[in-house]
């Protein structure tokens, strides 16, 4: 048996964590309704964000510390991004100018709008997703705008999501 390449395993965890995500959203769907799947959702997500963001700060060897320079989010984030953000999320990060985190998912093609759409409940769905990453942000414990701000699925009206958080160091 060979070890497969890193990519490889990182895009199967991935995939596997996120087709336990989506079931689990889908289940509390199916016995909660939309309002309650996503109420639970977002709560879920906001408690895992500060677990996963002083894992990583552990893991990179800078727990304790804040980040206080946009410099250093970059580097936080290009340490990390590989193992959260693996390709089939068809999603890109990107920074166009000093302190702003550009986000872009390619068009009509996010996995968590492709799974909210096959489960009929996409025009309800509240994007976890993009919270996800506002929460990473608050609990690395900078202030952020968010534009656009983003509660339903962007795709829904235009087939695009893509946005810019602004940070305030």
């Amino acid at each position: 048996m060979t070890v497969p390449e890193k990519e490889k395993m990182v895009d199967l965890f991935n995939k596997r964590w996120m087709t336990h995500d989506g079931l689990w959203f889908y289940q509390c769907l199916q016995e909660l309704g939309t309002e309650k799947a996503n109420r639970i959702n977002k709560a879920a997500i906001k408690t895992l964000a500060e677990i996963e963001v002083n894992r990583i700060k552990k893991f990179l060897g800078v727990a304790g510390e804040r980040l206080n320079t946009f410099v250093e989010f970059k580097n936080f984030l290009a340490n990390v991004s590989e193992f959260f953000i693996p390709d089939f999320m068809n999603a890109s990060m990107s920074f166009p100018e000093d302190n702003v985190l550009h986000w872009e998912f390619k068009s009509e093609e996010c996995f968590a709008y492709k799974g909210m759409q096959s489960m009929g409940v996409i025009n309800d769905y509240e994007c976890g997703v993009i919270y996800r990453v506002e929460c990473w942000i608050g609990n690395l414990g900078i202030p952020y705008d968010i534009n656009p701000p983003v509660k339903k699925c962007l795709m829904i009206d235009s087939g695009k999501c893509s946005g810019d958080f602004t940070l305030h160091f």
